[in-house]
């Protein structure tokens, strides 16, 4: 999974989603991890590439429950559902020059983004507060 923005196709300006709540279970098997250890959520990351997995600073991050009868494939199919709408949202973002990497930090709006990013809302298509 590591990636750098010239060589990679499913990068855009140097932004890289990963099926994980960042820094939680960077890498691969993120969803049988969150099963295994029992977690009540799970979700999706969208950050900016750096040389370290998965480690680049957080943009925005979408939440999912994860229910009793959940096993990787309907997890994973719930947490694609969110990066499929937080991908383009930051990819937008950063087009319309509102998002940057500045001093290694992500800044919306000139404003240093929390560690985990902006919180994607619980409603598809909407964000929380998208200047915390």
């Amino acid at each position: 999974l590591r990636l750098a923005p010239h060589a990679a196709p499913r990068t855009t300006a140097g932004e890289r989603e990963g099926p994980s709540l960042l820094p939680k279970y960077p890498g691969l098997h993120t969803h049988r991890r969150a099963l295994e250890a029992g977690d009540r959520e799970h979700g999706a990351t969208v950050h900016f590439v750096s040389a370290d997995l998965d480690g680049g600073p957080a943009i925005v991050q979408a939440r999912v429950p994860v229910l009793p009868e959940d096993d990787e494939s309907t997890l994973a199919a719930r947490v694609l559902e969110r990066e499929h709408l937080i991908y383009p949202l930051a990819a937008r973002l950063f087009a319309s020059g509102r998002l940057r990497l500045h001093e290694g930090r992500a800044e919306l709006d000139e404003t240093a983004l929390p560690a985990h990013g902006m919180a994607f809302g619980q409603q598809a298509g909407t964000e929380s507060n998208p200047r915390r």
